[in-house]
């Protein structure tokens, strides 16, 4: 999208929280192909759908 003005905006003053490590993201995709399995409507597809896409950028061990 591309506009004419400029794009402005700060951070916000509250600590910003970490980002999560390989270990953790790797029992949020497990979590989330738990749900695909216990929910069968697009929610959970979508769910599936977003485990496959971070399971893919996740590191090889």
């Amino acid at each position: 999208m591309e506009t004419a003005e400029p794009v402005t905006g700060d951070y916000p003053t509250a600590p910003r929280l970490p980002l999560i490590t390989a270990a953790e993201a790797r029992d949020a995709v497990g979590y989330l192909r738990l749900l695909e399995t216990l929910d069968l409507t697009p929610r959970g597809q979508a769910a599936g759908q977003l485990a496959a896409d971070l399971a893919r950028r996740l590191p090889a061990e």
